[in-house]
């Protein structure tokens, strides 16, 4: 049940901020939250990740299609998997979605999260890319605990041997 909550609340929150940009901001406009560090800056991104450009967008918008049916097709048939890998892959998911419906709707998607400290500055985002960022951090946390306790039963089945 957390797994369909991560998902639609990712995805209902990516695309909701982004609307509210859409219909409140001008393009390019920036706004001050916490002083320099925290802006609410609207940019328009035809690229991938961070502003990354790419020579066709219709060739990635194919392949993030394919990677989400993916993900949904190993959440299906690995249902077993711990709550950690799927909930990671729940938040992915629904970031992947939220930019998926951008690119498809607009050829483009909307980035407005801009956090950085003088001329250093992380490039501007979104709620997706934040649920695709959280989710990995969540599946590499996952894999590292549960290799950290593979080792642990391996290391107290091999003291019982002695």
């Amino acid at each position: 049940m957390l797994v369909f909550i991560l998902f639609f609340c990712s995805l209902a929150a990516d695309q909701i901020t982004k609307y509210a940009v859409r219909e409140t901001m001008v393009l390019g406009q920036s706004i001050p939250v916490l002083g320099d560090f925290f802006r609410l800056t609207y940019v328009e991104n035809p690229g991938i990740a961070f502003g990354i450009q790419i020579g066709n967008g219709a060739v990635f918008t194919v392949l993030s299609l394919l990677a989400s049916i993916g993900i949904i097709v190993y959440l299906a048939t690995h249902w077993h998997e711990s709550n950690g890998m799927k909930n990671g892959l729940a938040l992915i998911l629904g970031g992947a979605f939220g930019n998926l419906i951008d690119r498809i709707l607009h050829g483009r998607v909307v980035d407005f999260l801009e956090v950085g400290i003088r001329q250093y500055r992380w490039p501007v985002f979104n709620v997706a890319d934040s649920a695709v960022v959280i989710g990995m951090i969540v599946l590499f946390i996952t894999v590292f605990k549960a290799e950290k306790e593979a080792k642990e039963r391996e290391g107290e089945h091999l003291s019982e041997t002695e």
